[in-house]
């Protein structure tokens, strides 16, 4: 059990460090606010979330793929599938299930309450992937659970999956120049972060598309992908939220609870 959170911990930490020294060599945007005081508020966000979400979610949700694998139950054990493919099928429906999720935090307004607080970033960099609210990841820690039982999934697929939600959110969030070659590439079937820019704008009709994490796949079948913007013009944040000194740590863990704004 330790090693396997210990697993997810260098994986984190790692990819943060790694996307922000490209951020440091070939930055995409100049900010606009404090570069500094954002991370202490992103990183401290996640270090907060991190204990908590660990004490409360981390040993069920391990222990929920063991009890199913032991006791066979779930979809998986319906059919006869070969490990891999299950560990394949288990990040495939994982990521479908959190594109859904994504896009339910965006369109009732309970669920939203608790998602601004991540797009009321001003600026969008690698910390912006770790700005949640602990009710938002305390809700989809229990839906994980759930989808986990329902489907039988192994541990491995589990740890897979949150693995590549990490280094693939921290990337499309990232402040890189990514050259537009590869992002056309990675589009295919990935998100990159020109894709991403545009979900983190103001304007809601744009905000509210591009909801994939790994795969943009999703977006692209069910038609919430859009793509062709001019990425220059495009603002960062909540249109409520403009001032930088209203979207510090502790207006983060009191914003689900005040006035409600899109």
């Amino acid at each position: 059990m330790l090693e396997l959170k210990t697993f997810n911990l260098i994986f984190f930490w790692g990819g943060l460090a790694l996307y922000a020294l490209l951020e440091r060599l070939i930055p995409y945007r100049v900010p606009s606010v404090s570069k500094t005081r954002r991370w202490l508020d992103n990183i401290g966000l996640a270090v907060f979330n991190g204990i908590l979400l660990n004490l409360l979610f981390a040993v069920p949700i391990i222990r929920t793929a063991e009890y199913v694998t032991q006791n066979r139950m779930g979809l998986f054990y319906l059919v006869d599938l070969p490990f891999w493919l299950r560990i394949v099928v288990t990040v495939l429906f994982l990521d479908f299930m959190l594109y859904l999720w994504h896009f339910i935090n965006h369109e009732l307004p309970f669920f939203w309450r608790f998602h601004r607080v991540h797009h009321s970033d001003l600026n969008l960099d690698v910390s912006s992937a770790s700005r949640f609210h602990l009710g938002e990841l305390a809700i989809s820690a229990v839906i994980k659970i759930a989808l986990v039982y329902f489907l039988g999934a192994e541990i491995v697929g589990v740890i897979a999956f949150e693995i590549l939600v990490v280094l693939t959110s921290q990337f499309h969030h990232s402040n890189i120049r990514v050259p537009a070659w590869f992002e056309k590439i990675w589009l295919v079937f990935f998100v990159p972060p020109s894709m991403h820019r545009i979900h983190h704008s103001v304007v809601i009709k744009e905000r509210n598309t591009n909801y994939g994490t790994i795969l943009s796949l999703w977006d692209k079948w069910l038609g919430t992908f859009l793509y062709n913007l001019d990425q220059a013009r495009i603002r960062i944040g909540v249109g409520a939220y403009p001032r930088a000194e209203k979207v510090r740590f502790p207006h983060l863990l009191t914003m689900p609870f005040t006035k409600a704004v899109r």
